[in-house]
């Protein structure tokens, strides 16, 4: 069987209270209480992003590089990993030109230096990855009148978010930040790590969050 290194979370059961906090936002079911303590069930389904983490009150968790063996089998604990097939909706606008809204290039968050001009008291698009392809709408509902930076967190290193909006938040200043996020699980630790970093460099707005169908539809909006 072959063996692969990844990132998964480690539970220190002498600081766990058994509060179960962690078991109920881990969305992949990798985490259980068991005599009173929480353990990690399966190594296989846990996806190593640690929103876990922000909810235990002791600091129990904590996550770890390990070897795992790698099954030959689809994981389909997390949503974000299950196949699904279905037929794409007729496209209404198909004799009409939709003009783009981008306004800036790069677009992805690791390619844009922190300090570049066009961040500067802009109105920001934080934008998952997979939005842009499943949201046909992007550019006529979300992006004019804002610079949009791309990623993923499920294998964007959470240093890069870190790092990056720590430096964004204060020296570019922006007026305002929206996220848009999948439906799938592993996408909500984008608003996770970006309100961490919010509460050690306090802003003057909220944050709106979009969350988007995988078949191109806003599920919900909300401020958080």
């Amino acid at each position: 069987m072959k063996m692969a290194v990844r990132k998964i979370i480690e539970i220190e059961e002498e600081l766990c209270n058994g509060c179960g906090q962690c078991v109920s936002v881990c969305h992949e079911g990798a985490i259980a209480i068991i005599d009173g303590k929480a353990k990690l069930v399966s190594e296989e389904v846990c996806d190593g992003l640690g929103a876990c983490i922000g909810e235990c009150p002791t600091g129990a968790i904590k996550i770890v590089e390990k070897k795992i063996a790698s099954s030959p089998s689809l994981p389909c604990g997390c949503p974000s990993h299950q196949l699904k097939e279905f037929l794409p909706k007729e496209n209404l606008y198909n004799q009409q030109e939709i003009a783009s809204s981008l306004s800036h290039w790069p677009v992805k968050l690791r390619l844009i230096p922190p300090s570049t001009s066009f961040l500067k008291g802009a109105n920001l698009l934080v934008c998952a990855d997979c939005v842009a392809v499943a949201y046909p709408m992007l550019h006529t509902q979300l992006l004019p009148e804002k610079k949009i930076l791309t990623g993923c967190p499920k294998f964007d290193p959470p240093e890069l978010y870190l790092e990056k909006f720590t430096e964004i938040f204060t020296k570019a200043q922006p007026k305002s930040l929206e996220i848009a996020i999948m439906e799938v699980p592993c996408c909500r630790a984008l608003v996770k790590m970006l309100l961490n970093i919010r509460e050690t460099i306090p802003t003057n707005f909220p944050f709106k969050v979009y969350t988007i169908t995988i078949d191109g539809k806003i599920k919900n909006v909300e401020e958080v």
